[in-house]
């Protein structure tokens, strides 16, 4: 169950909303180019105090001409997000000489993809999350053809295969507005077929999007 606040209101449509149907669809080759043009990253918007770093790994395939998104379902008994959809990735440990390593680490843990077949294409905006108090670092990295997967059962319930062109149609984003903190703020989900995808997996998955869409 996804715990709203008291005070919550309709928010705006989707960025891509204005989007033809055919332009949906993107390439790896198309996504590398845009990557090419990504700024450097920022931090997150607001420090939590006493959190914990930790990163996340937006992993990207091509199959049947068309860019896909691995994410994975966490485990009902996880101490935390029991449930949720998430990116492959986790917080950083002392063996981790960066958060990229974190990253593929976890990844590695997770999902069984070896960090030599990904190549990394760059790193996006740090994101915070208050309940949990973590600083989530996510980085983009593709693969040459669709990864052979292996769960570890204690991290990873389900993992999901979404294709660009489902996350991009707009009757499948909807964004809220919350009151939290004395303000409004926008929480973006992406319903998926049995699945929905909030937090800070929805506010990584939106601001890529955007990023990768615009000026299409």
């Amino acid at each position: 169950m996804i715990p709203r606040p008291v005070r919550t209101r309709e928010g705006n449509a989707a960025p891509w909303a204005g989007l033809d149907s055919d332009r949906r669809v993107l390439t790896l080759d198309e996504v590398r180019k845009r990557l090419a043009l990504l700024p450097p990253p920022r931090p997150s918007e607001f420090d939590v105090a006493g959190s914990q770093d930790a990163a996340v790994l937006v992993l990207l395939f091509e199959e049947r001409g068309e860019v896909h998104f691995v994410l994975t379902k966490r485990p009902e008994t996880m101490p935390s997000h029991q449930g949720e959809i998430a990116f492959p990735g986790g917080k950083r440990d002392p063996v981790d000489v960066d958060l990229l390593a974190a990253a593929l680490r976890e990844t590695h843990e997770e999902i069984g993809v070896d960090a030599c077949d990904v190549e990394v294409l760059g790193e996006l905006d740090g994101i915070s999350t208050v309940a949990t108090r973590f600083t989530i670092t996510p980085f983009v990295g593709v693969m040459g053809e669709p990864p052979t997967l292996v769960l570890d059962p204690r991290e990873v319930a389900q993992a999901l295969s979404v294709p660009i062109s489902e996350l991009l149609d707009p009757s499948v984003y909807r964004e809220e507005q919350w009151e939290l903190w004395g303000e409004w703020r926008p929480m973006a989900f992406f319903e998926l077929e049995g699945e929905t995808v909030w937090g800070a997996t929805a506010r990584i998955l939106t601001g890529l999007l955007a990023f990768l869409v615009a000026d299409r």
